[in-house]
């Protein structure tokens, strides 16, 4: 039984990846790549000094969010398309558990976001270090696991397109932004003097312990300056905790339909 679904999840995972070529995944990630380039020779002819940390920096900043929302828009198009036309609710009335269904979809997403990152690293190499590079790929990497997974929640939460993009997008803007948010929130600005002050600090760090801190993933500080491998494990450890939980609210999710 034990391996049954194991070749099940195989072949889910299999069907998702064929699914990202068939649907031009390819071809959208073709062309951020593109733009990449032209945005890291367009930098090159401007910059007076420092001129290929300058691209990087950049080039990966442009990047990074272009991989995380074609990532999203993947995943949650995916998962409403197939829930619309039916074909989820013909797939789990066979003898296919909606747990191996499940894992079997983000698997094939999570693969998805490796064949994503591969290309993306291959360009930065012109113009960053190896080992930078390196780095800023892995963790890349681990942002898109955790962003695949969030992603796949939404859609099985929503079931629709839009209302789904829209919950990953305040999601992911949140999770860029959430340690800046509390730095200012502790800021001496604030002197939480008067209940509302307190009452706010309190919700920007209970926010801040529920969201990943995405601030700590692919900084562009590492292409110029040299990566700092401490942060690797601060990233992957965020990313085995933050895929857990977000599968098992996505899984929560699945189980309670009727289908």
């Amino acid at each position: 039984m034990f391996r049954q679904h194991l070749n099940q999840i195989a072949t889910i995972a299999r069907a998702t990846v064929l699914e990202a070529w068939r649907t031009r995944y390819a071809a959208m990630l073709g062309a951020l790549l593109a733009a990449g380039v032209g945005l890291a020779l367009f930098t090159g002819e401007l910059a007076i000094t420092e001129t290929r940390q300058t691209q990087a920096v950049l080039t990966a900043a442009f990047l990074r969010p272009g991989a995380a929302l074609l990532m999203a828009l993947f995943v949650i198009g995916s998962v409403a398309r197939e829930f619309s036309d039916k074909v989820a609710e013909l797939t789990l009335s066979l003898a296919l558990p909606r747990a191996v269904w499940f894992v079997g979809r983000l698997t094939g997403f999570l693969l998805v976001a490796a064949l994503t990152v591969v290309p993306v690293m291959t360009l930065l190499l012109a113009f960053a270090p190896a080992p930078a590079v390196a780095l800023w790929g892995i963790t890349l990497l681990g942002e898109l696991l955790i962003l695949a997974a969030a992603a796949l929640a939404f859609a099985l939460t929503f079931m629709q397109l839009l209302p789904a993009f829209a919950a990953f997008a305040a999601f992911y803007l949140l999770a860029r932004s959430i340690e800046a948010i509390r730095l200012m929130a502790h800021g001496p600005l604030v002197t939480e003097t008067s209940l509302g002050e307190r009452l706010l600090v309190r919700l920007v760090d209970g926010v801040g312990w529920l969201l990943p801190d995405l601030s700590q993933f692919g900084r562009s500080a590492w292409l110029a300056w040299g990566p700092d491998w401490t942060a690797l494990g601060v990233a992957g450890g965020q990313t085995l905790v933050y895929v857990l939980l977000l599968s098992s609210i996505g899984l929560f999710d699945l189980y309670r339909r009727n289908l």
